[in-house]
């Protein structure tokens, strides 16, 4: 199993010409399980808004053809708030939130990194998001 390394720093996507490679993921329990196509070194998003706080969420987000759900369809369980836009899925067993369908990106599958094996990443580069500020922020990741 590969080293995984944390960052925190500013980057540019696609500035290390990484091909992207198929990496695994699921909840705790096991029930979902799912993979993305995304780089070996993954650049994601650490927001500060009230739901990402609480849950630890890294965002990863990618388009809905870069995603498959191997299993797990039937012990996914919806959540919704505010405006009603994302669709927040968790496993009903374990309680995880190991991807949903953002507001931001409606056509895109939105990961948390931190539900993702190890093997594949070889590095993760985290980007503060002012989620608190989402209208402000939200075009900095369209």
């Amino acid at each position: 199993m590969s080293t995984r390394s944390e960052q925190r720093e500013q980057f540019s996507p696609g500035e290390d010409g990484d091909t992207s490679v198929w990496h695994q993921g699921g909840c705790h329990c096991g029930r979902v399980r799912f993979e993305v196509l995304a780089p070996p070194v993954l650049e994601v998003l650490d927001c500060n808004c009230s739901i990402c706080i609480k849950t630890g969420l890294w965002h990863l987000i990618v388009p809905k053809t870069h995603f498959r759900l191997l299993q797990g369809d039937d012990a996914l369980t919806e959540y919704q708030f505010g405006t009603g836009t994302a669709r927040h899925l968790f496993c009903a067993t374990c309680g995880i939130k190991s991807f949903y369908i953002p507001r931001s990106h409606p056509d895109g599958v939105d990961i948390n990194a931190r539900c993702l094996d190890q093997s594949q990443v070889q590095a993760l580069r985290i980007r503060p998001y002012d989620g608190q500020n989402w209208e402000q922020a939200r075009a900095g990741i369209e």
